[in-house]
């Protein structure tokens, strides 16, 4: 089950890249291409195990399928840390 080692990869890279912000993360994007040879339903019930365990907060993983072999992380959404203003 290879989507299982893509799913924590896909963890260790947003941990990276965002660094601190990793736990107001909300969203992760993912291109699972049609070619890619990885099933996105697998997929997604990893990335659902990884996104749910410290230091994330339930990010959601948000799949897309363009055609071809592509495989990317494509985009992070992060909670704005703003308040209500008083």
């Amino acid at each position: 089950m290879h989507e299982l080692s893509l799913a924590i990869e896909i963890g260790r890279l947003a941990e990276e890249k965002l660094g601190a912000q990793v736990a107001r993360c909300v969203a992760v994007g993912v291109d699972v291409g049609t070619e890619s040879g990885v099933e996105p339903s697998a997929l997604e019930f990893c990335l659902e195990a990884v996104l749910s365990h410290p230091p994330w907060k339930s990010a959601k993983a948000v799949l897309s399928r363009p055609p071809g072999d592509i495989f990317q992380v494509s985009w992070f959404e992060v909670e704005d840390d703003d308040g209500p203003e008083d």
